[in-house]
């Protein structure tokens, strides 16, 4: 489940990587801090956010292994010893009141304890450090998952998934708002956006959800066939959405700071 085929998500991956950018965005930087990239997956962003540290450092953390070895080869060549590329688990940071700022995307979904999550970045921050992030949240691919939980009890597919259990936290901007709070965040925002995603065409609406959306369902299929047909059968269906192939994603904005 923590393993991805990272050489794949860094040519796909062009949806967060577009959100990231504007998350990015807002995040103020002076160019000589310390900061955390929490989820780095293949880099394409931590790229992106050395640029905006000249004189600064980034250690760039993933809990996968093929995540972390594309990163550091992306990475290294270009920012030398800037950068420090480790697998590390979120919600227990091998990190303690060392980063001026913490920023992460497409992460913290994935990890289901949020409260302990929120203690991990709270003390790998430096009083006054900042954290901006963006996750899944709400309502986040509803469409898809609906339909990914029908085939699962399908006979086709049902005694695969007898230990099947949500891999993801969703949480509502409010909800998120509260538990930063009360871990000891101040200056505490949240929002929820929608925002959708249509793709060309089957093949490409297939290859993303492969290797993106339904890996945790495939983890649980025992053969090649079995998850060629699943992903089949929810890109037929996706066709005959209006607009075809489209992915109803829903983005939890935070932002926080660990008080002075």
């Amino acid at each position: 489940m923590r393993e991805w085929n990272a050489e794949t998500y860094h040519r796909v991956s062009n949806p967060q990587f577009d959100w990231g950018t504007v998350v990015l965005d807002r995040l103020a930087l002076n160019g000589d801090e310390l900061v955390l990239d929490v989820g780095c997956g293949t880099g394409r962003l931590t790229d992106k956010l050395l640029e905006r540290l000249p004189h600064g450092r980034v250690v760039a953390l993933d809990l996968s292994a093929n995540m972390v070895q594309v990163a550091r080869e992306f990475l290294q060549p270009r920012h030398g010893r800037r950068i420090h590329v480790a697998i590390a688990d979120a919600a227990d940071l091998p990190v303690h009141e060392q980063a001026d700022a913490i920023f992460s995307t497409a992460t913290f979904h994935w990890v289901l304890d949020h409260p302990r999550l929120f203690r991990s970045l709270f003390g790998a921050l430096k009083p006054g450090g900042r954290l901006v992030a963006q996750c899944g949240g709400g309502p986040n691919l509803r469409r898809i998952h609906e339909r990914l939980d029908r085939l699962r009890a399908d006979q086709e597919f049902a005694a695969w998934f007898t230990a099947w259990r949500e891999p993801w936290e969703f949480a509502d901007a409010e909800t998120t708002a509260s538990r930063l709070a009360d871990t000891g965040f101040d200056q505490v925002r949240t929002s929820l956006e929608s925002a959708p995603v249509v793709f060309p065409d089957a093949d490409a609406f297939a290859t993303f959800i492969t290797n993106v959306i339904c890996r945790p369902y495939l983890a649980f299929l025992p053969d090649a066939t079995q998850r060629t047909h699943l992903i089949a059968r929810v890109t037929e269906q996706a066709a005959d959405d209006v607009p075809p192939f489209e992915l109803d994603y829903w983005r939890l904005n935070l932002e926080a700071r660990r008080a002075a």
